[in-house]
């Protein structure tokens, strides 16, 4: 493939490459503490990982989190937010501050002094997998180190629940502090939802009006194929029913900055944790957790495909009417028969608007050949061959996709049940099991029973994911993130995705690394500098000197 062929980050252009990440906040429950502050609460669970890392290392668990280059309040459109006027939920690029109030809300006011043999309220971890594991308002949350392509980024996100399956058992074995329930979903069933973000890097040069006209129509007809399913119709739920995703009906506005409220299709921070002038960061908050690997890796591959599209001037000219009320219509039609009306007169099915994407995302990668099942760029042809799958599946019988498309399982599983039973929609009892679904625990998680007992598609073992948890990707800053975290964690002051700061020993001065090129610091660039310097002084003395990263 020639230097022409290759995209801007370095990656094969026109297809499912480049780089990419997932953001998960998980339900959290104390069934022992149902009043518990939810906040202190997730701060016990980043505390109980750390615990478990600082005992395999015998060392310090991970570093802090550098906020240097985070600007929250700078919109894609062309201006900024002023501070002063910014919701406080905005405001991600501060410490989190867990209050006296909300210690004595966990437990009562015995709690409010803790004494020495206590766990400290932890808020935030840099692990050694290149992840960052923190609070995000009420909810514990992961974000996946950086990858280069789908399935990588399936495994990296499902290594984010083995981290607090982890923190979940070590929590359980402490009879003082009781239980503590994770669920990897986007709704408590009683009007909160909590997110599932994706972000991917593309070239700065891509007019943002030009990724909103050709991801809106995407958008909102994708939940097809990755949405979670949900019972109950309504941001509350009370209406009876069964809908496609577990997100859609809490969006309800087509583009802007926020993320907890008035929540838009197209989320417009600009920050883009690269070369500023090179890349932005398209952060998309619209998909739903999947507990399913092939769910997962269709929303991040069909997603990287329609980037291309955009990037090559090839996506389909599609503008749907009212954008938010389709996208709310599709998710309740499980029969996928209702249509959206386009701007042009036209009426298509979601299911039709997503053959118009993979039918121009499949030309386009035929032409770059990047589509090749041999001599392609690995990648690409497997996305396409899951999104036809999953399109004709769902066209013929919904039923025939529940092995692998997750809101077709859940609805198998809950009909099931209401036939069994008798259920109506309305009955809380599968309100439960839409719960229970998607807690962590292989024992407990309806979705992790499924998936072991064959009946749920896999696209990566246990022992991958395993490995993944503590071991970064490779091929991405990430490796050099989480190898300096795993060779000196003493000696790492802190980091984000485009820095590490190393405390280098005798000095009180500390040294910022900057990465803000996410294909610098990988292995084949950096694991030389590891291998070779053991001791931190040499390391940063030969890092500096040679400026790898």
């Amino acid at each position: 493939m020639s230097s022409s062929d290759q995209g801007p980050e370095g990656l094969p252009a026109g297809g499912a490459l480049r780089v990419m990440g997932s953001e998960t906040e998980y339900g959290i429950h104390a069934p022992s503490t149902p009043g518990a502050n939810a906040t202190y609460l997730s701060s016990q669970v980043i505390a109980a990982y750390a615990r478990l890392t600082r005992e395999r290392l015998h060392a310090s668990p991970g570093a802090g989190w550098d906020y240097t280059d985070e600007t929250p309040l700078r919109d894609a459109r062309g201006w900024s937010v002023r501070r002063s006027q910014a919701h406080p939920e905005l405001l991600t690029d501060v410490e989190p501050v867990l209050t006296a109030e909300g210690v004595a809300l966990a437990h009562g006011p015995a709690e409010l002094e803790l004494d020495g043999d206590q766990e400290p309220a932890l808020m935030n971890l840099v692990l050694g997998n290149g992840a960052r594991l923190y609070v995000d308002h009420a909810h514990p949350e992961y974000s996946s180190p950086e990858v280069t392509n789908p399935r990588d980024a399936v495994v990296w996100d499902s290594a984010g629940d083995a981290v607090v399956l982890a923190a979940v058992r070590a929590l359980a074995s402490d009879e003082e502090r009781g239980p503590i329930n994770l669920y990897k979903n986007n709704t408590d069933g009683k009007g909160a939802s909590y997110g599932s973000h994706e972000n991917y890097l593309v070239p700065r040069s891509v007019p943002f009006s030009e990724l909103v006209r050709g991801l809106i129509p995407f958008f909102v007809s994708r939940q097809l194929v990755c949405g979670a399913g949900r019972v109950g119709i309504g941001q509350d739920g009370r209406t009876p029913g069964f809908q496609v995703s577990q997100r859609a009906d809490f969006f309800e506005a087509e583009v802007g900055l926020e993320t907890t409220m008035r929540r838009p299709i197209i989320n417009t921070r600009d920050e883009p944790h690269a070369v500023a002038d090179k890349y932005r960061r398209l952060h998309v908050i619209v998909g739903d957790a999947n507990c399913s690997h092939v769910a997962n890796y269709l929303k991040f591959g069909t997603t990287a495909l329609v980037l291309s599209l955009i990037e090559a001037g090839a996506a389909p000219a599609i503008d749907v009417h009212e954008p938010v009320a389709a996208m709310h219509r599709l998710s309740h039609d499980t029969e996928l028969r209702d249509t959206v009306r386009l701007l042009d007169g036209r009426r298509l099915t979601g299911l039709e608007l997503q053959w118009l994407y993979f039918e121009a995302a499949a030309k386009l990668a035929a032409d770059a050949g990047v589509a090749a099942e041999h001599g392609g760029d690995g990648h690409t042809a497997t996305v396409l061959r899951l999104w036809e799958r999953a399109l004709t599946d769902l066209g013929s019988d919904v039923d025939a996709a529940a092995g692998y498309i997750e809101w077709a399982a859940k609805r198998k599983v809950l009909e099931g049940y209401r036939a069994r039973d008798g259920l109506a929609w309305h009955d809380p009892r599968l309100g439960l099991i839409d719960i229970q679904w998607s807690d962590v625990r292989p024992e407990r998680g309806v979705a992790n029973r499924l998936r072991a007992g064959g009946r749920l598609e896999r696209m990566a073992d246990d022992d991958e994911i395993a490995r993944a948890a503590i071991e970064p990707p490779e091929d991405t800053r990430a490796w050099f993130r989480g190898k300096s975290i795993q060779r000196f964690p003493a000696n790492v002051a802190s980091a984000s995705w485009d820095s590490v700061v190393f405390s280098p020993p005798g000095s009180y001065r500390l040294q910022r690394v900057p990465t803000r090129e996410p294909l610098r610091g990988t292995r084949a660039l950096t694991g030389g500098l590891f291998e070779n310097h053991p001791d931190i002084q040499g390391f940063l003395d030969a890092l500096l000197g040679e400026r790898h990263t």
